[in-house]
C-alpha cells in the first residue's frame, strides 16, 4: 500500500463513521489540522496515534503501517485548480514577499519554521459573512554565518 491508496481508505471510513476531522483528532488525541495532514500522506504519525486512528475509523493494519513511514512531502507544481487551494496559492502569490520582508524587519535574516510548527483553522462568524481564520505558528530560524 503507497501513501495515495492509505489516503484513499482513510477517507471512505471516515465518510462511514459521519465524524468530522475535528472529532476524529479529538479521539485521536491530535490537532485536526496535523491529523488531517497525516491522514493524506503529508506527515506521519507516532504508533499510539495510529492505533487510536485505526479503532476510531476501523482501519486496515496495512494503513496502519503507512501511516507510520515517513513522507515525500512532495505536491504537485502546476496552479492548483480547487478554488479554496486556489486562493491560498494567490494568498502566498500576492502577499508572500510582504510577508518575507516583515519577518525579517521583526526577527532577522531567516526562514518561519515549517517542522516546530502548527495551524488552527476556525470560524469567525460575522453578520456581513463568516470569515476563515487561519493561524499559522512557526519557530523562527535564523539563517547562520559560517
Amino acid at each position: 500500500m503507497n501513501k495515495l491508496e492509505m489516503t484513499e481508505e482513510i477517507i471512505l471510513a471516515k465518510k462511514s463513521s459521519n465524524l468530522s476531522w475535528e472529532e476524529i483528532a479529538s479521539k485521536v488525541g491530535l490537532a485536526p489540522v496535523f491529523l488531517t495532514s497525516a491522514c493524506f500522506g503529508m506527515n506521519s504519525l507516532k504508533e499510539e496515534y495510529v492505533k487510536k486512528l485505526c479503532e476510531v475509523l476501523g482501519l486496515s493494519d496495512e494503513v496502519s503501517i503507512v501511516l507510520q513511514e515517513f513522507p515525500n512531502k512532495t505536491w504537485d507544481f502546476t496552479i492548483p485548480q480547487d478554488p479554496v487551494v486556489y486562493r491560498l496559492y494567490e494568498i502566498v502569490g500576492v502577499y508572500g514577499e510582504t510577508i518575507k520582508e516583515l519577518i525579517g524587519e521583526k526577527f532577522g535574516d531567516g526562514i518561519m519554521s515549517a517542522i516546530d510548527f502548527s495551524m488552527d483553522i476556525d470560524k469567525e462568524e460575522n453578520p456581513a459573512g463568516d470569515r476563515v481564520k487561519i493561524t499559522m505558528n512557526g519557530k523562527f530560524l535564523p539563517y547562520k554565518s559560517w
